[in-house]
């Protein structure tokens, strides 16, 4: 299963996009591929990560997240730990230093994280041996999802550098839109960012984006649109007038799509808020790739898995 390239692999823990090379970032991504065929055979499962043990520990709700992770682990034959907080010593007063610290002391080879505050994941690397592995951290980073974005865009286009990507929706809130512009700039892609003025923070320009505030200028010649889910939850206040009003101006249609290239291809990170930021038909049409998403991030978090458990040697 090692895949044949020079390039050798020697971080303990995956905790963002913006700390990660281009080599490396395609490391992950080809070790990817020699993974994705496991999924089509009859029996999903590799010994590749036998003996070792993961400890998924989960702060935020999560679906998809979290069951692509254990799907991975399981599939690499790895012994998986489920950490809930419901009931946990977290609730009796304990620190999350504390409970990093006894869950260390059972001696896990790896531990995937998600937080609601921004570098958690990094303290935590700091204070145990474990490999650790951010599954997003408050409005941060979230880098197996902007890991599987790429992998998808790799599948369809062949490449990343040179393609002009658009991404839209609540840019203030979204870890997915930080780890995602990291990524396609070192890789040579071009992205546009847009949504709404007051779901805009001030800093993205410096991030080496484009900005609009239309979604028509965002798309225009777009080779990959990309939507992101307005996050009523994370908002104070209500950045819009009303859920219609956004639908109207920056909800993805179908007669919207004609702005972009014909090839254009539309992703989603979920979960989709239907009516909201993208009409059903363009999510369940001809240009949707948002369930290949949810199928290709089991192929990335087993590279994640794998690189990070110290099996990787370089070949030559």
């Amino acid at each position: 299963m090692t895949p044949e390239t020079p390039i050798r692999w020697q971080r303990k823990d995956l905790l963002g996009i913006a700390e990660l090379s281009p080599a490396e970032i395609g490391l992950i991504l080809d070790t990817a591929e020699s993974f994705s065929e496991i999924g089509e055979r009859a029996i999903k499962k590799v010994p590749t990560l036998r003996g070792k043990t993961v400890l998924n520990l989960f702060f935020e709700a999560s679906t998809r997240t979290r069951s692509s992770f254990e799907i991975a682990e399981k599939r690499l034959s790895a012994d998986n730990i489920n950490f809930s907080t419901s009931g946990s010593a977290l609730e009796k007063g304990e620190t999350l230093i504390d409970t990093a610290l006894n869950l260390q002391a059972m001696a896990p080879d790896l531990v995937v994280i998600r937080h609601a505050h921004p570098g958690v994941p990094h303290m935590l690397a700091k204070r145990i041996k474990a490999g650790v592995i951010n599954a997003g951290d408050g409005a941060h980073e979230h880098p197996t999802q902007a890991l599987l974005d790429a992998f998808t865009i790799r599948r369809h286009k062949g490449r990343l550098a040179g393609l002009k990507v658009a991404i839209l929706g609540d840019i203030e809130h979204s870890r997915v839109v930080r780890s995602n512009i990291h990524l396609l700039n070192k890789m040579g892609a071009q992205v546009t960012i847009g949504g709404p003025r007051t779901l805009m923070p001030v800093e993205m320009e410096a991030m080496g984006v484009g900005v609009a505030y239309t979604l028509e200028d965002a798309i225009r010649d777009a080779d990959v649109i990309m939507m992101l889910r307005v996050q009523l939850e994370r908002q104070g206040r209500m950045a819009f007038p009303s859920v219609k009003e956004y639908f109207q101006l920056f909800g993805l249609t179908t007669a919207r799509l004609a702005a972009a290239k014909d090839d254009v291809i539309i992703m989603h990170p979920g979960p989709m808020n239907r009516g909201t930021e993208i009409a059903s038909e363009v999510a369940d049409g001809p240009y949707s790739v948002i369930l290949e998403q949810v199928t290709h991030g089991v192929s990335v978090r087993m590279a994640v898995l794998y690189l990070l458990s110290g099996l990787y040697e370089e070949r030559s």
